[in-house]
């Protein structure tokens, strides 16, 4: 279907039902419902078919060569599991507990022995399952256990099954292993982080995605030697080989692409676009593939869409669209079999609601639900659409998703005032607002600091820091503007500080972050550290950077100031503290001011400062630490100053401040874990305000970049609700006197309780490398006391029927 067809279905925004013989949601559901889900984050699921659960984290399945099992491979942040499914009975067969794993996953020929990654135990794990039972036998070692760098990652066999190819994410390399002596043949380095590797069906010979350098490369086994390489779209990941093996299709999770590559020639035949929309930015996030039986239909999952794109490339060299079928959250791999089509849903279907709660005194770790691990898998069963059913499927995707292109260039929204300092249509610049101060603070949720709070929509018994340990950001939302329905992307600071900077976190940062929060090994590489967690277009200062924009960084991204070239080298304020709890933020403010001061000074002030206040983290209960109540104190009396301050110098008339939580840190909220505390304060904002509206990360930078000019990063702050409906035309310059703090900010813990001692065992040097599940329910009861019971943070599903052309924000 060219796309000027899937532009005139998405123009119809319907939601009409699913192609017949269809069915959403559970196998024990009979009917499909009449409304969609609509996630946190504005996006919604309506997934088709039949379903069975799954584990935490699907991110692999693979089909046996009969066609009757399909393998699959869990790799969560809770408890990480290998499950055998039977395709025809559409049940589970067998599944069994894998310390460590991760996306490595494949059959021997004869379909007797499963091998799967074990992840940063640096082996590959053997199980036998000719009796329909995962039985492990032994494995292979690569090396030592983490914190030995090895990382196993994709793996395949020759068409003996006598030898078998694992290629590793963290020491960039081929291993060539005998599956007989269980040794080692070879070692072969790759140009760089590597993802996946699929054998040629007709030459033996192994294509490789290196996920870190945007390129597949070539392996001959008969030299033992790399032969060739092709370069790829950005984040080539799954890969996928045509009937006859002549073509070779390349999902690259970072530019919305699938590379098809002539295998013969080594050449780039075409490259399809797998977004709803031409020249989408980034957010599609392709990451599986599989052809029909006959091999003339590709089917993408797109893990960021919530759907499969589909594509008839009977004629390689002149692929076209068919169409979108709804998946549920984060589709993960995608198989064939005869007709049926089988999706592992990476997220499941919904956010939900946790009643057991992250209790860390509970042993057994299916009596936790933290969000993490919370979002259980699942695989949906369908069969593959007809060509009218395919066209009602492409309609409910476009229905489910809020980025269109029209919004992409002109925000949507009802009632947006005619003169609104927020620019409707992006690159205007007409705004009066020339200064934006984006304050990132860490991970708290909406109650757990305004439950006190009775104008909004509180819960005072789930409320931590109540106006006496935050006065400032208490008077804040009060003088200017209440949000009691703002909600994170993220789910914890390693993909926090991405949708905070780029609205979007890469498949790299969504695969590899659960490994490292649970305990398993791997480096927190999230904050601008590693190139292969980038977006191809870089972050907020990239953007500022392209468009002519003056930007500063004081304290956020520190890593990414040091690469070469990059974008805020020699623009991250040299003496402000990077993230450092042996730090005050009120000292932090008197950097910037000093700061601030000389820009003044020389007419040089950023039209965007991006400020890193995050001492609302806290220390937990360690002994001789400040107390939880201190460190959220001094990050309140931090803010005050700060927009004291500014509400006092000469550009106060052209400035706003934005404050937000890089993630919630599953604290206690009685909405959901992801809504947060947010401010937006500015001459411009309304003042005593309360609004209700539904906003998200990525809608607060939506807001900045229409104010600056800039466009979009993704679909996610191209689709989002931009905060308009805050301000107001008309320039209030009264000034903000901050609160003093109302408690001791140098009070320390001194008690040596239970949660002192699991504090002591935490590494607090970066943002969130640790255990939040554990330091949530130790900051409780710091606070409350050694005994008390913290009560369990909610998961919202918020339900809709259809969504209107423009945003109902009125």
């Amino acid at each position: 279907m060219p796309y000027a067809s899937l532009l005139r279905i998405a123009a119809a925004k319907s939601t009409c039902p699913v192609g017949a013989g269809t069915n959403h949601g559970p196998r024990s559901q009979t009917t499909a419902p009449q409304q969609r889900l609509t996630l946190p984050n504005g996006w919604s699921l309506s997934p088709i078919g039949k379903s069975l659960p799954l584990g935490d984290l699907p991110l692999t399945t693979v089909v046996s060569p009969n066609g009757k099992r399909l393998a699959v491979t869990n790799n969560g942040q809770s408890t990480q599991t290998l499950q055998l499914v039977d395709i025809t009975g559409e049940k589970v067969l067998s599944e069994t507990v894998i310390s460590k794993s991760w996306v490595g996953l494949c059959f021997t020929p004869d379909g007797k022995r499963l091998l799967a990654s074990g992840g940063n135990d640096n082996r590959v794990l053997i199980y036998d399952v000719s009796g329909d039972k995962l039985v492990k036998t032994d494995s292979v070692v690569l090396g030592k256990p983490w914190p030995n760098r090895i990382s196993v990652a994709g793996l395949a066999t020759d068409k003996t099954g006598q030898t078998f190819y694992a290629v590793t994410k963290d020491d960039s390399s081929l291993y060539v292993c005998d599956l007989g002596t269980r040794q080692i043949r070879e070692r072969i380095k790759l140009p760089a982080e590597a993802y996946t590797c699929r054998r040629s069906p007709v030459s033996d010979e192994l294509y490789i995605t290196v996920w870190g350098a945007d390129k597949v490369v070539v392996f001959d086994p008969k030299t033992n030697k790399l032969t060739g390489e092709i370069a790829t779209g950005s984040h080539p990941n799954d890969l996928a080989f045509s009937n006859n093996g002549k073509y070779l299709y390349v999902a690259n999770a970072n530019d919305n692409t699938v590379t098809v590559i002539d295998v013969k020639a080594r050449r780039v035949l075409e490259s399809l676009n797998t977004a709803l929309y031409p020249d989408a930015p980034a957010g599609s996030t392709p990451n599986g593939l599989a052809l029909s039986a006959d091999g003339k239909t590709l089917l993408v999952a797109n893990a960021d869409n919530n759907c499969l794109a589909t594509f008839d490339v009977s004629q390689p060299g002149r692929s076209r669209s068919l169409g979108f079928i709804p998946t549920g959250w984060y589709p993960t791999s995608v198989q064939v079999v005869g007709k049926k089509v089988l999706v592992a849903n990476g997220k499941g279907f919904s956010s939900q609601a946790n009643p057991a709660g992250p209790n860390p005194y509970k042993r057994r770790e299916s009596d936790t639900q933290y969000i993490g691990g919370l979002f259980k898998g699942t695989l949906s069963l369908f069969a593959m659409p007809t060509p009218t059913q395919l066209t009602g499927l492409t309609r409910q995707v476009y229905a489910n998703t809020p980025y269109t292109k029209e919004r992409e260039k002109t925000a949507v929204g009802a009632n947006w005032p005619a003169n609104s300092p927020i620019p409707k249509q992006v690159g205007a610049k007409t705004s009066p607002i020339k200064h934006v101060f984006y304050i990132i603070k860490e991970n708290r949720t909406y109650d757990q600091v305004f439950g006190d709070m009775k104008e909004g929509n509180g819960d005072t018994s789930l409320c931590l820091f109540p106006e006496n340990v935050t006065p400032n950001q208490h008077a804040l939302a009060r003088e200017f503007v209440l949000l009691d329905n703002f909600y994170v992307d993220a789910e914890v600071s390693a993909d926090g500080h991405n949708w905070s900077t780029a609205a979007y976190a890469t498949d790299y940062v969504e695969k590899t972050w659960p490994t490292s929060y649970g305990g398993r090994g791997g480096t927190y590489d999230y904050e601008g550290s590693r190139p292969v967690a980038f977006p191809k277009r870089g972050f907020i200062w990239d953007y500022c950077k392209r468009a002519g924009i003056r930007y500063r960084s004081y304290g956020e991204f520190e890593a990414y100031s040091k690469r070469k070239n990059s974008a805020l080298a020699g623009l991250f304020a040299p003496n402000y503290p990077d993230y450092d709890l042996g730090v005050k933020d009120i000292d932090r403010v008197e950097v910037w001011k000093h700061d601030l001061d000389s820009l003044i000074k020389i007419n040089a002030v950023p039209n965007f400062s991006s400020i890193r206040l995050g001492n609302d983290h806290t220390s937990g209960a360690r002994i001789g630490a400040r107390t939880p109540a201190a460190f959220v104190a001094d990050n309140d009396l931090a803010v005050g100053r700060f927009v004291e301050y500014l509400s006092k110098s000469p550009i106060w008339n052209e400035s706003a401040v934005f404050v937000l939580e890089d993630d919630a840190q599953n604290g206690s909220d009685h909405v959901d874990a992801h809504r947060s505390p947010a401010l937006v304060i500015s001459p411009y904002t309304k003042r005593h305000h309360v609004e209700h509206t539904s906003y998200t990360t990525s809608g607060m930078l939506r807001t900045i970049e229409l104010i600056l000019g800039l466009p979009p990063m993704s679909q996610y702050d191209a689709g989002a609700r931009p905060m308009y409906a805050l301000f107001t035309d008309k320039a209030d310059l009264t000034t903000y006197d901050h609160r003093p703090a109302q408690i001791d900010l140098d009070a320390k813990n001194t008690a040596m309780t239970e949660p002192a001692r699991q504090s002591e065992k935490l590494d607090l040097r970066y943002a969130d490398k640790i255990d939040d599940r554990l330091f949530n329910e130790i900051i409780w009861k710091a606070v409350r006391g050694e005994h008390a019971v913290m009560p369990a943070p909610r998961r919202g599903a918020f339900l809709t029927v259809s969504r209107k052309d423009d945003d109902d924000d009125d």
